[in-house]
């Protein structure tokens, strides 16, 4: 196993980005290449900072303030009366545990929340708050098995966004082609200039989703 992947896997995966990179697999790079110091994790807090050390053989250091403070965990909660289905809440949530469809009410899964906070600048009505579960901070309040599911969901979202956009670009692409394939028979296109400038648009719409493909 890679240093980067014995780093990612001693953090708590509540992907928040308070360590200042996209998500806790990111900063586990950044920590293995020397590029971020081992005490940028809130969530993970003090204890934290001990498993990195470990892993790392760098020296404990306090948690730098810059990235937050080691608190207890909250969970997202969403105010029924005020929610209006926007669903930025459900694309900010790293772990996918917001549930509804556009224009319904959205619920958060208590259980599979990670307390990231992500959803809370997301609302444009200001209709989620974080209601502490623990007294508890850091890993004292997280636990091994939360990590790992947290981390699951995580890279299965990541995977489902990917497929949906590969997806969009494919159907995209075949729109493309047909409309491609059916330009010279356009009866309503009598200019050979306004042809041209249709098929070299088009083309290039196609060039860039096949090299997004690609």
């Amino acid at each position: 196993m890679s240093l980067a992947a014995l780093i990612d896997a001693a953090l708590p995966q509540t992907q928040c980005t308070r360590c200042g990179y996209p998500d806790c697999r990111r900063y586990a790079e950044a920590v293995a290449t020397g590029e971020a110091e081992i005490n940028q994790c809130p969530p993970g807090g003090a204890e934290g900072v001990a498993r990195l050390a470990a892993v790392t053989g760098r020296p404990v250091l306090p948690l730098n303030p810059a990235n937050g403070i080691e608190a207890t965990r909250g969970v997202a909660v969403i105010d029924e009366a005020w929610c209006i289905g926007c669903t930025l809440c459900i694309k900010a949530c790293p772990a996918d545990c917001i549930v509804g469809a556009p224009k319904a009410m959205h619920v958060v899964v208590t259980a599979q929340c990670t307390g990231c906070e992500l959803c809370v600048p997301a609302c444009p009505v200001d209709c989620i708050s974080m209601p502490e579960v623990t007294t508890a901070t850091g890993w004292a309040a997280w636990s091994q098995p939360q990590a790992d599911e947290a981390r699951e969901r995580y890279a299965f979202k990541q995977f489902r966004r990917h497929r949906e956009a590969e997806e969009n670009d494919a159907r995209l692409a075949a729109k493309a082609e047909a409309k491609l394939a059916d330009l010279p028979a356009a009866s309503h296109i009598t200019d050979p200039a306004q042809l041209d400038r249709k098929r070299a648009a088009i083309e290039a719409a196609l060039a860039r989703a096949r090299a997004k493909r690609g």
